[in-house]
């Protein structure tokens, strides 16, 4: 069940920190409507992990598709593009 309460509560902020942990978040309303969400630490690092992966599988998929469709190139023919000698 998701905490939720208003941003007000932050004047007490050690006791608004108390209902946060792994899994579960606290937000911060004002005025009735979603504001900030106090999330865990470990439970961040955890979820920008995940996300780097993702984006590192959605990287991996275009290559596989571009080298599917388009081929690859020789190491001479890299060499020359870039400029430099083997």
């Amino acid at each position: 069940m998701p905490v939720i309460k208003p941003i007000s509560d932050l004047r007490n902020y050690t006791e608004v920190t108390r209902d946060v942990s792994y899994g579960n978040r606290v937000y911060l309303t004002k005025n009735g409507h979603g504001d900030i969400t106090m999330i865990d630490m470990r439970e961040l690092d955890d979820i920008e992990k995940e996300l780097a992966l993702y984006k590192f599988k959605y990287e991996m998929a275009i290559a596989e598709k571009s080298i599917k469709e388009e081929g690859t190139v020789s190491e001479e023919e890299l060499a020359k593009e870039l400029g430099v000698e083997l």
